[in-house]
């Protein structure tokens, strides 16, 4: 069986070198409860009361808090940053297709307009020329004007 022996050192054997000072003389001062304080609670500002709970919640709460606040700040941030991205990804998308897109399309729509309207002036002067055949039975009715126009114009749309 194996017994275990304490063996002091030499080293804490001697006395500690330092000033002889005499123990019955020293008071601890913070311990003592004074009862003269100028102390006004009204003069305490909000950060000084929030500053003096913080003693009050244990360490590792605090710690835990911390955490949760920095994981947060952090997701926000994250949050913030991916939509101004995405802002500015929209924006220029906007204006390096949609712009000129806007623009060949009015002007596909004139050009469209302006064939409509070569067509209308085409049927006027075949309405014109029609009505002074009249005397010769080939005369239009408004029906067969108007079904001469939608075959055109739906043959046109469908480019």
């Amino acid at each position: 069986m194996v017994q275990l022996v304490e063996v002091e050192d030499e080293h804490f054997q001697q006395p500690q070198v330092g000033p002889e000072e005499d123990d019955e003389d020293f008071t601890d001062t913070d311990s003592e409860i004074s009862t003269e304080s100028n102390y006004d609670p009204t003069e305490e500002s909000l950060a000084e009361r929030l500053a003096a709970l913080r003693d009050m919640v244990p360490a590792t709460t605090r710690g835990w808090i911390h955490h949760k606040y920095e994981a947060t700040t952090s997701a926000v941030k994250a949050a913030l940053s991916f939509a101004g991205r995405a802002a500015w990804t929209v924006s220029v998308s906007a204006l390096l297709v949609g712009v000129p897109f806007a623009l060949a399309y009015g002007e596909d729509q004139n050009f469209a307009a302006m064939e409509q309207e070569q067509r209308m002036r085409e049927l006027g002067g075949e309405v014109l020329t029609a009505g002074g055949a009249a005397g010769e039975g080939k005369g239009m009715t408004a029906e067969e004007i108007g079904a001469a126009i939608g075959g055109r114009a739906e043959a046109k749309a469908a480019l």
